[in-house]
């Protein structure tokens, strides 16, 4: 995990050998079509800016808290799920080659939408593209996807080298994965951002995992 030390931010910093057990990465984000069964469901409130206009598109303007909340969901009804680790994220977007700097490899693809020079006016569609080396679409690009773990700038100094979970505590959840809003769509593989757990940005949404 993380970047050499010419490259990124503070917070991505040492790089360091981490062990993942075994475990299912969503194909696609959520989209909105199935964030819409589970508001029709519980009457959860609806993300900022809902429509659900366009069922392929994937669901945005939720927060972590509404994220988990879907998970459980999910889960109560006989399909465990919950957020990935920034861990399994980031095994999960580098497909299965050793430093790959994106999801796709060493350079962002041609296929992104603009040549992943954004901003865009919307998300794109979740089936969009090409898949990455897990047969994953949309990871590293399109939305920022929340994780699981507390952010903290200095964590990596001292992570555990087997699933680990991030810290204890915290004040914002992390997230990766570059987005339609930005310059660039895309970001690096070991690129991390964070956000408070309550805030519905239209740029972030959420893939889920099983173990």
């Amino acid at each position: 995990m993380g970047s050499a030390s010419d490259e990124g931010q503070d917070d991505e910093h040492p790089v360091h050998e981490v062990a993942v057990s075994a475990f299912a990465c969503a194909v696609y984000p959520v989209t909105q079509e199935e964030y819409a069964e589970f508001l029709d469901a519980t009457g959860h409130a609806q993300p900022r800016e809902w429509r659900n206009s366009l069922r392929h598109l994937p669901v945005t303007g939720v927060s972590w808290l509404d994220a988990v909340a879907f998970c459980a969901w999910r889960t109560e009804n006989g399909d465990p799920m919950r957020l990935p680790t920034e861990a399994e994220w980031e095994y999960a977007a580098r497909g299965g080659v050793d430093g790959a700097r994106y999801p796709w490899g060493q350079a962002i693809p041609s296929w992104l939408p603009d040549g992943g020079r954004g901003p865009l006016p919307a998300p794109w569609p979740v089936t969009l593209g090409a898949p990455n080396g897990f047969g994953v679409f949309g990871i590293g690009a399109n939305i920022h996807e929340w994780c699981a773990d507390w952010h903290a700038a200095d964590y990596y100094a001292q992570s555990q080298r087997t699933d680990p979970t991030g810290p204890a505590s915290g004040v914002r959840r992390s997230s990766r994965g570059g987005a339609w809003r930005h310059a660039v769509t895309i970001s690096r593989c070991a690129q991390r951002s964070k956000l408070d757990p309550s805030f519905r940005y239209t740029d972030y949404g959420f893939r889920v995992v099983r173990a």
